[in-house]
């Protein structure tokens, strides 16, 4: 009887993950590419959270929603793969021909963003910039839910996304300064 029942919890937990996968995988692939700017680094990134979440799906106690959870694991994994020994050595010439051969898959995955200049200057942000200006407006988190799950206050979620505005407002001025 033991082995049904521990059989049976496997089922459910597997089906909960699936569940997990298809109400929030786009999500998870889109961060994990905005942040990783690599279509195979954020399918990799879409396959360790997802095998992280099954690992520690037990121990998520809900004080804060699965989104939430979900999006921490992310940007955590994306932040262990930039900081990778393989990511560190990448040759700047391979980097080139990769990007090359996917622009057009790149291009499809921006996900219809109007303003692809835009989008590259929200890229080009130092990393605490770029996470809050991601989860506020292309994920449409409030500064309360993005502070949980980044692990900060409110007040500096709310500073950086100053800041952020203010960086790109800047480019934007001086970019349409230099083409006139």
């Amino acid at each position: 009887m033991g082995f049904f029942l521990k059989h049976k919890q496997k089922d459910n937990k597997t089906a909960e993950i699936e569940r997990m996968i298809d109400t929030y995988g786009n999500d998870v692939l889109r961060t994990a590419y905005m942040y990783l700017k690599d279509t195979q680094k954020a399918e990799d990134a879409f396959q360790e959270v997802f095998i992280k979440v099954l690992k520690n799906y037990d121990r998520f106690k809900g004080h804060s929603s699965e989104k939430t959870w979900l999006m921490s694991i992310t940007i955590n994994t994306c932040k262990d793969i930039l900081k990778s020994f393989w990511s560190q050595k990448v040759v700047q010439e391979e980097e080139y021909l990769m990007n090359a051969m996917n622009d057009d898959i790149e291009k499809e995955a921006i996900w219809n963003i109007e303003n692809e200049q835009l989008y590259k200057r929200v890229l080009e942000l130092p990393v605490q910039y770029k996470e809050v200006i991601i989860f506020f407006y292309y994920h449409s988190y409030s500064t309360v839910e993005i502070g949980k799950i980044l692990g900060v206050p409110e007040g500096t979620v709310r500073s950086r996304l100053t800041r952020a505005r203010d960086t790109l407002k800047k480019q934007i001025v001086e970019r349409s300064e230099a083409v006139e």
